[in-house]
């Protein structure tokens, strides 16, 4: 299998898991929701991963959301899966995401248990050997990997592309990226990865995973673009209008790091309600129309160009 062995780069696309009345998958909207990711710019889908409520789908849900994904990415940019979870299920999950043609897998971190770094390496190798397709590794929680464990796993299986940092200890960070240096792709990973990204960027972090383009795509690519061109003033001045306002909110609710996607994307008028599956909480209403007065705000001061501002 000839595989082209590269980590998407850019702003990545998370999309969330959208329900119907009934509180199944909604196909129509997700499909909408992955079309107006891409064409808003973002460089790849990561479908069923945290924001897409890996934690609470079943297999057919898991395996439906990736089929419309494929199906609506058509090939415009690579899809990846998110697979986790106990070791044999990670790996079924895997092996499904090769036979629906997704071109790689975030691998989350593992069921609740703290491992030693050589359990780590034997989880990452048993999900490793499964399956060709690309593979991105997760810091985060449970699952952190020291330098001699990852080099040694880099070193080892060529399918890993990329390395997602959602921990946020900065000296681990410098380290690996100074030593491992642009044998892998680094990602921000952390909860608003825009809020961190200025610090993120200086040490070799080019990407990062943005909820906030589920619903303000556009901000976070003039936001994106200006720190790619070391334009701080801009850098300073979207992060005090729309991210800080937006990350305090975030931070009143275990579980808004979900929700509060879709709070968003349902003010934006995309087809998305605010409704989440234990044990994530909608976003209340105080909550939601303070939300609703940021995006508002944002808007006015960062138009959508070429279209209307907003649906206000």
């Amino acid at each position: 299998m000839k595989l082209n062995r590269k980590a998407p780069t850019g702003i990545l696309g998370f999309p969330t898991a959208p329900f119907n009345k009934n509180g199944n998958i909604d196909e129509q909207a997700l499909a909408e929701n992955i079309h107006f990711l891409i064409e808003s710019g973002l460089s790849s889908i990561f479908i069923a991963c945290g924001s897409g409520e890996f934690h609470a789908l079943n297999k057919a849900e898991y395996q439906t959301m990736l089929e419309v994904a494929v199906a609506a990415a058509n090939r415009r940019v690579p899809v990846y899966s998110g697979v986790g979870g106990s070791i044999a299920e990670a790996v079924e999950l895997a092996r499904l995401s090769e036979n629906l043609a997704v071109d790689g897998y975030l691998i989350l971190p593992p069921y609740l248990i703290e491992g030693e770094q050589e359990g780590l390496y034997n989880y990452y190798k048993m999900i490793l050997n499964s399956s060709e397709l690309n593979a991105i590794l997760y810091q985060r929680d449970n699952a952190v990997l020291q330098p001699p464990i990852l080099k040694r796993l880099i070193d080892e299986f060529p399918q890993i592309v990329g390395v997602k940092d959602g921990y946020g200890n900065m000296e681990l960070n410098l380290e690996l990226t100074q030593t491992i240096g642009n044998r892998v792709e680094w990602l921000n990973g952390m909860p608003f990865a825009e809020i961190t990204m200025p610090a993120y960027k200086g040490i070799g972090f080019n990407s990062y995973s943005s909820a906030m383009s589920n619903y303000i795509p556009h901000i976070s690519k003039l936001y994106y673009d200006a720190l790619l061109e070391g334009n701080n003033q801009l850098v300073n001045k979207i992060y005090l209008d729309v991210l800080l306002p937006i990350n305090h909110i975030r931070k009143k609710r275990k579980g808004y790091a979900v929700s509060l996607i879709k709070a968003g994307m349902e003010i934006m008028g995309l087809p998305v309600e605010n409704t989440v599956r234990p044990p994530c909480i909608p976003v209340e209403k105080e909550h939601y129309e303070q939300l609703k007065i940021i995006i508002e705000n944002a808007l006015e001061k960062y138009p959508i160009p070429n279209k209307e501002a907003s649906k206000f």
